[in-house]
């Protein structure tokens, strides 16, 4: 299913996954769930192949990865460009991808603005329009 079910639908929540490892910095999102109206968890990644995964699936639990760091799953504060169109709907999707390789973008609009997912060498990017 593509994830043109998205438009109408109210932007409720957003949750994502982040690696942490010891002191450094937060790396990610390696995963990022959206959360609508109809409580339809969509689920944005990567895929091993390096392509951008879209599907329908509730969000994971966080896990150890012992001397590796650990990868924390909680609800976004600011720190995603999809935080600040919490509450609006979704006017429309687009996605991008070249044939017989896969999707390696998704944009999601809403009335304020846009926001683009893509990956870049296998990793989640998120940036706002």
């Amino acid at each position: 299913m593509g994830p043109g079910y998205l438009v109408g639908r109210r932007l409720e929540q957003v949750v994502a996954a982040w690696h942490l490892y010891g002191a450094e910095a937060p790396f990610g999102p390696l995963d990022v769930w959206l959360i609508d109206s109809e409580t339809t968890a969509t689920h944005v990644t990567t895929g091993s192949d390096w392509c951008l995964t879209v599907e329908v699936s509730a969000p994971c639990e966080g896990y150890d990865m012992g001397e590796w760091g650990r990868v924390e799953v909680a609800p976004v504060g600011s720190e995603s460009p999809f935080a600040e169109h919490l509450g609006e709907t979704v006017r429309a999707v687009s996605e991008e991808g070249v044939p017989g390789t896969g999707r390696l973008a998704l944009e999601v609009t809403f009335e304020s603005g846009r926001v683009r997912c893509e990956t870049w060498s296998g990793d989640l990017h998120l940036s706002s329009k």
